[in-house]
């Protein structure tokens, strides 16, 4: 995303949208009752009412509206911002209702009266660069899984099967299979220009592949770590693997996967955590709250309820008592564990009777 102007005295900040990524990050910074402003189209209706006759016609327009509703939809791409026009051009009512669907290249002005500092925190990392392009292969004997590492989760991108002979078999049949993958690999880095490649396998495939790999240029690249299974599961698990951690560290994922292990622990001691919407409201409200955990999918739940106000009270006192606010990915196994726990949680600074 490319931050055009800011100005958080005044509340206003100028976007230009350059990835789905940023649309992610656009959800949960932009909410009920703010201003957004940018070019849109608008159905325009020419002629008099009193005709017969209406010409209906589409027309680029600049407007303003303020928020009532905010969706984002992954399949389409697009984050559609709905609400009442504030300001627009004469055969525009003010009033009305408008939506914006906003997509990549799509440029917006967003004014609230005040930014929390999650919300500016989620900007600029929003603003800022992917510096390290990560690349997971996940493969046994049989299949193997490719996923890229994006800002809210990982993208799988594909997979493929094959056979290579067990080590016991006396009748070895020749099986591309791990060139396969490497070829894979390869086409993979030149297309998106990958820093660092994770190769885990359970048991000693991975070895055997490494064996088979002679482009130095792709060595370089590759950590190896382990893992128990094949497939999604074995993904989440890799990435909280200490071979991995050095790799990731920078990687938003990463840190969301510790601040839920983190929680998880105490919950376990019963000691410094709270979880669910009311344990955690009362924590909120004691000042006790060291780190708010939330998850993407518990907010855009109570925003089609029409109760996002109840966690945006949470949020304004988690900000406002110097507390950090982690929005967790529902994408991964730690937001999966994050909304089995209610959606909502938090890692406490003391500990609170109920």
């Amino acid at each position: 995303m490319k931050l055009i102007y800011s100005d958080f005295k005044k509340g206003q900040v100028k976007v230009k949208v350059g990835t789905l990524d940023d649309l992610w990050y656009l959800n949960h910074i932009i909410e009920t009752n703010d201003l957004v402003k940018g070019k849109t189209l608008r159905k325009i209706k020419i002629g008099q009412e009193q005709q017969r006759k209406q010409k209906i016609t589409k027309k680029s327009v600049f407007l303003l509206i303020q928020v009532e509703k905010v969706e984002f939809s992954k399949t389409s791409n697009i984050l559609r911002v709905s609400g009442t026009i504030k300001q627009g051009p004469e055969d525009v009512p003010l009033g009305s209702y408008h939506t914006f669907n906003i997509e990549e290249s799509t440029i917006i002005t967003i004014t609230k009266q005040h930014w929390l500092k999650f919300q500016i925190d989620k900007l600029k990392e929003a603003s800022k660069e992917i510096k390290s392009k990560i690349l997971i292969c996940i493969h046994d004997r049989e299949e193997a899984y490719f996923a890229l590492m994006k800002k809210y989760g990982y993208s799988l991108l594909s997979t493929i099967k094959g056979t290579v002979a067990k080590k016991a078999d006396e009748k070895k049949v020749e099986s591309t299979f791990y060139k396969d993958i490497i070829k894979q690999l390869q086409e993979y880095d030149k297309r998106y220009n990958l820093n660092k490649i994770i190769i885990a396998s359970p048991a000693f495939w991975k070895e055997d592949l490494m064996k088979e790999l002679s482009d130095e240029n792709l060595k370089e690249k590759i950590i190896i770590a382990t893992c128990s299974s094949v497939g999604d599961n074995a993904i989440n698990e890799v990435l909280k693997r200490p071979e991995t951690e050095e790799a990731l560290k920078q990687d938003r994922i990463s840190k969301e996967f510790k601040y839920v292990e983190e929680l998880l622990t105490e919950i376990s001691k019963n000691n410094l955590a709270s979880y669910g919407l009311k344990e955690t409201k009362n924590a909120t409200q004691a000042g006790a709250v060291k780190t708010l955990l939330i998850t993407d999918n518990f907010i855009q739940k109570k925003r089609e309820e029409n109760k996002y106000i109840e966690i945006e009270e949470v949020m304004k006192i988690v900000d406002k008592t110097k507390g950090e606010i982690i929005v967790v990915s529902s994408e991964h196994e730690a937001g999966k564990k994050l909304n089995g726990l209610g959606g909502i949680a938090a890692i406490l600074r003391y500990k609170i009777n109920y």
